[in-house]
């Protein structure tokens, strides 16, 4: 059984006890956040009609808030002696999911 969920801007395939990463939630450790979900198959069927999916939720438990990798950004101009070099690290949410809409 998993579910199609959506934070962020992006969705995600989760199951239960799976360990996400996403875009930074405002929620301490601990705490249980309830994400939308946009599609549910469990196992025999599926279903993505958003009238029969309307209410149900994801539930998962924050574990942690941290900084992701550094992604560089590089600019260049080439023959123009020009670049610049900056980094940048997303804010995440470690969640870890704990309960599945029934279908």
């Amino acid at each position: 059984m998993y579910a199609i969920v959506a934070t962020g801007g992006k969705q995600y395939k989760v199951a239960k006890d799976d360990v996400i990463d996403v875009e930074k939630l405002d929620a301490q450790p601990g705490e249980k956040v309830e994400l939308p979900v946009l599609l549910l198959n469990d196992g025999t069927k599926t279903i993505v009609d958003p009238a029969a999916l309307e209410g149900k939720t994801v539930t998962a438990e924050v574990i942690d808030q941290f900084k992701g990798e550094k992604v560089l950004v590089f600019k260049l101009k080439k023959r123009k002696r020009y670049h610049r070099a900056n980094g940048h690290r997303q804010q995440l949410t470690k969640l870890r999911v704990s309960e599945l809409p029934e279908a």
